[in-house]
């Protein structure tokens, strides 16, 4: 009996996400009174898995494991899980993460929950907290089934450091051949990722143009932050789709959330009502976000962004 968590590694290394995944594997783990076993691929250096609590490491080092098809990756976690005789499967809520958990539930017949939010609840019967209706509301799941596959949601848990020896070993699974065939793969260097972002400014439509963007990008550059923009912003092509935040967009849980000329429709909310401080810059004092918002500025971006991002660099200089 096991928990097994999924760490991915991106180019070998492990994201925020990740490590507050096994953060969380640990406590779950600590309460069955069962061992952390942490799949991962594609790494060299496990130690920070074992700072926060792996107490063993699976990895695999063959050829199949060189593509994008999640069909072969779903296969190799429940092949691990089946191995492993893991009660509890955790996967983050990423892309791939969320994904795949759907997939190796239906080869574990696994019950299935996902945007879990705390540990849960009870144990008999296994009931979890996930967010709900577009991170509105708050469900409580209970799973009936012996084997349970969950998805951790983003900036939940946190991180908690439990340093432990670990062993690692490169286990053997048969997998499927792949039905994708992946020809290239561009990666976006020099800007932080959106979803990883713990900082996120974002601009909408009362930006006016997409020419106006070079001050959005300013400010995150000095605040360490990813830009983004909502859904009209994207489709009138001022920025790129993959910017977009929203319902129908990249739902994101950064600590802090920038909204400058974004009104709050309901469907942007959606997306982004799970980071832990909106902050909003808009003209109209009666826009929907300010309701939503921690902390508010009823002015015009163009006179307060500039004056924002000129303070940020007096103070970072350390110039009062």
């Amino acid at each position: 009996m096991s928990v097994l968590v999924f760490a991915e590694s991106t180019e070998g290394k492990y994201k925020k996400n990740v490590l507050e995944l096994v953060s969380y594997g640990k406590a779950l783990a600590g309460k069955m009174q069962v061992p952390l076993i942490v799949l991962t691929a594609f790494a060299e250096d496990f130690s920070p898995l074992a700072q926060y609590g792996a107490d063993k490491v699976w990895t695999y080092s063959g050829e199949a494991l060189h593509t994008s098809d999640v069909n072969v990756w779903a296969e190799y976690i429940a092949s691990a899980a089946r191995k492993a005789g893991a009660q509890v499967v955790l996967l983050d809520s990423g892309a791939n993460g969320m994904y795949a958990a759907p997939m190796v539930a239906v080869k574990l017949q696994a019950g299935y929950a996902s945007n879990v939010v705390a540990l849960p609840e009870s144990f008999e019967p296994f009931v979890v907290k996930r967010k709900a209706y577009s991170n509105k509301a708050f469900a409580y799941t209970q799973i009936n089934t012996a084997v349970k596959v969950l998805n951790l949601f983003k900036n939940s848990f946190g991180l908690v450091e439990n340093p432990v020896e670990v062993q690692v070993e490169n286990i053997d699974v048969e997998l499927p051949a792949p039905r994708i065939k992946r020809t290239s793969v561009d990666m976006v260097t020099g800007k932080v990722n959106l979803s990883d972002a713990e900082i996120v400014v974002s601009g909408g439509r009362g930006l006016k143009s997409g020419d106006n963007w070079g001050m959005i990008e300013e400010l995150a550059e000095v605040l360490g932050a990813a830009t983004a923009c909502s859904k009209p912003v994207a489709d009138l092509g001022w920025r790129p789709h993959s910017e977009h935040v929203g319902q129908t967009g990249k739902q994101i849980a950064s600590n802090v959330y920038f909204a400058i000329g974004i009104s709050g429709a309901i469907q942007h909310l959606a997306g982004v009502n799970s980071s832990k401080i909106k902050i909003v810059i808009n003209t109209d004092p009666e826009a929907p976000f300010f309701k939503a918002a921690e902390y508010g500025i009823v002015g015009d971006a163009f006179e307060v962004v500039p004056e924002l991002t000129k303070k940020i660099k007096a103070i970072k200089a350390g110039v009062q």
